[in-house]
């Protein structure tokens, strides 16, 4: 994978995004005062706000300080694509959602903070999986795109379809303790122009990058990035400073330290002319751990019911330590991933009966049966599901993660 090496960049500046609205009311002047009176904002820049219509992937990790932090700054229509439901384990950083929002659907949940945060903002639901078949069209009903998802299948779709929509985004990334955000716009001013594909021309290979549900992610880490966020739409719609257009910032919290990397165009990069799938485009699953699962994936039922038999199987945990703290299936032995993909661990694995290998949902124990397959365990299995799928079907008062 490419990564850009040089930390200078041109200037940034951009005109105005969004022409500025009719005056602002009394009570807006009030609400608004302490933007008002920044010279490089004032009433103009506060009307272009009003009349901004933003358009904010996700309401999760990111979107959530991203939809509130817009609406208190007074965008006056705000779109959210949404499709999923509030799960207690989404506390712990999505702070647009409470304990009583557990179970609802994320949209319905984040309009609601929003009217509480500002009643003269204008909330349009799109609850629904964003698509090749929608994309675009529902981009150009927005000036501008917030891009906050975390899987790279969807980050190219919408990098794709903002440019065919002729729309600049703002894109963030969340990790751990580490974050990125930066500006595309294919059609930018005086041949500035650049998107996703000049920083990943080609997605990493499956399982390299895993989800924050994978790999966890700081909660506070969220704020951090998605208020960098608001930061660049802020200074899009209103065209002061500079933004990130061209530039890669990275955030680095435990070394609190901030840098930016020169971003160019690709000249090999393809024009974007369609859109694709984008699923198979990425590949959650490598081909081989694909193929591998193949009449070699069994299910938490089926499982139990072997181990309650008597059979003599040995379960591996392919997870990190962090995850088998949290919880196990009973009788597994635990082996990291990378120490068995790095053959490091193959001598430990038994020989002498079946193993059935499983992580937290399914995608790291393929690759690992893949990778034990090609060494000779022939009649390995992996679970499907994972250990997820084990406390929803065998153990429900396990923990789940």
């Amino acid at each position: 994978m490419k990564e850009p090496t040089v930390p200078d960049a041109p200037n940034t500046t951009l005109p105005p995004l969004v022409e500025p609205a009719a005056e602002l009311s009394r009570e807006e002047v009030e609400r608004y005062s302490r933007h008002l009176i920044i010279p490089d904002v004032g009433t103009v820049g506060q009307r272009r706000l009003k009349n901004a219509k933003v358009l904010v992937i996700g309401a999760g990790g990111l979107g959530s300080p991203a939809l509130m932090y817009l609406a208190a700054a007074g965008v006056g229509t705000l779109g959210i694509v949404e499709f999923d439901e509030v799960d207690t384990s989404n506390l712990q950083r999505q702070i647009i959602h409470g304990s009583s929002d557990v179970g609802r659907p994320k949209a319905e949940s984040a309009r609601d903070s929003i009217r509480e945060i500002n009643e003269f903002v204008d909330v349009r639901l799109h609850e629904f999986r964003l698509e090749p078949d929608n994309a675009v069209e529902l981009f150009e009903q927005y000036d501008l795109i917030l891009d906050g998802t975390d899987n790279f299948a969807t980050r190219y779709l919408v990098n794709d379809a903002a440019v065919l929509a002729h729309k600049p985004y703002v894109w963030g990334s969340i990790f751990r303790f580490e974050g990125q955000a930066s500006v595309f716009w294919e059609d930018a001013p005086d041949g500035r122009g650049l998107n996703y594909r000049d920083l990943y021309p080609e997605a990493p290979p499956p399982g390299m990058v895993p989800s924050c549900a994978e790999g966890g992610v700081l909660g506070v880490l969220c704020a951090s990035i998605g208020s960098i966020m608001v930061t660049e739409a802020v200074k899009l719609i209103t065209g002061i400073g500079e933004t990130l257009l061209g530039r890669l910032m990275v955030y680095d919290a435990l070394e609190m330290s901030y840098r930016t990397i020169r971003i160019r165009r690709d000249p090999e990069r393809e024009p974007i002319t369609g859109l694709i799938d984008y699923d198979a485009f990425c590949g959650v699953v490598s081909e081989e751990g694909t193929e591998a699962a193949i009449g070699s994936t069994i299910t938490a039922t089926e499982l139990s019911e072997m181990l309650s038999s008597g059979r003599d199987i040995a379960v591996v945990d392919v997870r990190e330590p962090v995850e088998w703290d949290i919880v196990r299936i009973p009788g597994a032995t635990l082996v990291p991933k990378d120490r068995i993909l790095s053959g490091d661990a193959l001598a430990e694995l038994p020989q002498d009966r079946p193993i059935t290998f499983y992580c937290k949902t399914g995608i790291r124990s393929a690759e690992v049966l893949a990778a034990a397959k090609k060494a000779g365990f022939s009649d390995a299995t992996h679970l499907q599901g994972g250990v997820v799928a084990w406390a929803k079907q065998v153990d429900p008062a396990l923990p789940v993660y």
